[in-house]
């Protein structure tokens, strides 16, 4: 039987950072986890170059069921405190959009600065180790049983992550664990990720697959300006990532491929400079030409500006500024960012974590009913949420 202070399930972001925090209080701490590496969202993340935070995070970007939980954490570990810690260790990063933070080389610089604090502070850190069970017991408060050992620990972390990316190894264990204790679990879905479409859409826009166009894309509760990804299966992209959160099965959304501009005043204007050019080619300076033939006649396309008037150049700017769209359904946990709902916020403090009807039972990151926007959210997430536990645990 092995006696620590602290166990965390999880060797992902947040429980990198729990662990830290924790063992800098001179707490033995050991992080358990199945994978044959720790950080392995990290590592692939952003693209191999990890969006690790975002300059602009506040709790209006984040979405729970209690939209005011995320607040004492993000306020009291904030992006410049981890900006902080990723300068410390002179890893060189830039801003690419938005306020997105993404590093100059690899995520794994970010892995190893984690792995390097932890350390630094003695963390353990088992690997490949499964959970078989685990018990509430009076003194040391848990006893934890794994392919490898049993162990007993004041505090228990839960850091498991959510349903997102299976192939990354996510499984239901976080949520089983919150329901072994009677915390409930709010109902789960994938979260940013791409969105299907019918059938009849499907084969109209399968031949745009692989261009990208800025847009602003919306339904009844939000709206986003950023790029669109025609995919083989459907919409893809930063916008269509970020739409996904607010969208509900059957609900239209609407795309304005030309957010920025009139599309109907600028033909007016072309039709007076250039009115010999052909409608299609004019197009063609603001869209993909595969765009263009599939939101325009053929027939249309090739007439001269001149020969057009105003009402068809309105129908025309129309097809592009109120695109409609029904999406059939979302491409599920398989390439989901994240998992939206998880282990009901009002079961816990926003201060530290910690289960409030179970003593010494903390939950962080994403398996929590907190999800951030696109853009380095969820990370900032994992790292104040972390860090707030890691203060008491």
């Amino acid at each position: 039987m092995h006696e620590t202070d602290v166990i965390i399930i999880g060797a992902g972001a947040a429980g990198l950072m729990c662990a830290i925090e924790a063992a800098k209080r001179h707490r033995h701490v050991l992080i358990i986890d199945h994978a044959n590496k720790p950080g392995k969202k990290i590592l692939m993340s952003g693209g191999g170059r990890c969006n690790f935070t975002n300059l602009r995070v506040s709790p209006e970007k984040y979405l729970s069921q209690n939209p005011h939980f995320c607040k004492s954490a993000l306020s009291r570990y904030t992006q410049w405190d981890f900006i902080e810690l990723v300068k410390k260790y002179q890893v060189p990063f830039h801003e690419k959009t938005l306020g997105q933070l993404f590093c100059d080389d690899k995520s794994k610089d970010i892995v190893n600065l984690l792995l390097s604090e932890c350390e630094n502070a003695g963390v353990t850190i088992n690997l490949e180790e499964k959970i078989y069970s685990i018990e509430q017991q009076s003194s040391y408060r848990f006893k934890i049983i794994t392919s490898k050992q049993v162990y007993r620990c004041e505090s228990l972390v839960i850091a498991t992550g959510g349903l997102s990316i299976p192939t990354m190894g996510a499984t239901a264990f976080g949520y089983e664990v919150a329901k072994q204790f009677d915390i409930p679990v709010l109902p789960v879905k994938a979260s940013l990720v791409p969105l299907t479409l019918h059938e009849h859409d499907k084969e109209r826009f399968a031949p745009l697959s692989g261009i990208a166009n800025h847009c602003a894309i919306s339904n009844n509760h939000m709206t986003f300006h950023e790029s669109l990804l025609f995919t083989h299966r459907g919409l893809s992209g930063p916008c269509v990532l970020q739409i996904s959160n607010y969208w509900q099965p059957g609900e239209t959304l609407n795309i304005d491929l030309l957010p920025n501009h009139s599309l109907f005043d600028l033909l007016k204007t072309a039709q007076i400079a250039h009115p010999k050019r052909s409608l299609k080619e004019y197009l063609g300076e603001h869209f993909a030409k595969r765009i263009v033939n599939s939101f325009i006649p053929i027939d249309l396309g090739q007439m001269p500006l001149q020969s057009i008037g105003h009402r068809q150049f309105q129908e025309v700017a129309q097809h592009f500024h109120r695109w409609q769209v029904k999406p059939n359904g979302t491409e599920g946990y398989r390439t989901a960012e994240v998992t939206l709902g998880g282990v009901d916020t009002k079961e816990l403090s926003s201060k530290t974590m910690a289960a409030n009807n179970v003593a010494g039972l903390y939950f962080i990151g994403e398996v929590v009913d907190v999800t951030g926007w696109l853009g380095g959210y969820n990370f900032q997430w994992a790292w104040s949420s972390g860090w707030a536990a890691g203060q008491v645990v």
